[in-house]
């Protein structure tokens, strides 16, 4: 077996454990997470992986398709962007405003449980600079659509001062008029 391929859950079952789809990191393999699938990835964990590849192109008409309608996605923090996203149509444009701040997002290491799959992964921004940290995010997946996500930043002060930094509120009273 090459050790581009050599996915954890092969190191667990070979120590007599087991969990399925489990892909090294980049760091302990070479490869990034977003590499070749290995054929016995769990199916969860390759639609994640798929779900990163359109992230990654910024298409926000791919990324429909990975979500259920009712989707879930709760984002923590005391920041402009935090809180519970529910629909499609929020959850895209959650996204759309992560991208105007040149937000990406690299895989590093993604495992599956039954319906969940749990990544981390590096999150940082390019317009401006200044946000670059790990982020954990657990999805549930149900009839191949991500349902339920929840996003972990390793470094929550961190987080909440960037998205203070890059969207701030509108200056009262126009924060206050009802529209």
């Amino acid at each position: 077996m090459s050790e581009r391929s050599v996915s954890r859950a092969h190191l667990l079952r070979a120590a007599g454990l087991g969990v399925a789809g489990t892909t090294i990191s980049a760091a302990a393999t070479g490869s990034p997470a977003t590499a070749a699938p290995d054929r016995h990835e769990h199916p969860n964990v390759r639609l994640i992986r798929a779900y990163y590849e359109a992230y990654g192109a910024g298409d926000l008409t791919a990324l429909r398709r990975f979500l259920a309608p009712n989707v879930r996605w709760t984002i923590p923090g005391h920041h402009p962007l935090a809180g519970v996203k529910v629909g499609v149509a929020e959850v895209l444009a959650f996204f759309a405003q992560l991208a105007r701040a040149g937000f990406r997002a690299d895989p590093i290491f993604l495992a599956a449980d039954g319906d969940w799959v749990v990544d981390l992964h590096r999150g940082w921004s390019t317009q401006p600079a200044g946000l670059d940290i790990t982020w954990a995010l657990a999805f549930r997946i149900a009839a191949g659509r991500i349902v339920e996500a929840i996003n972990y930043p390793g470094d929550q002060h961190a987080a909440d001062a960037f998205f203070w930094r890059v969207y701030p509120l509108a200056p009262i009273p126009d924060r206050l008029m009802v529209k």
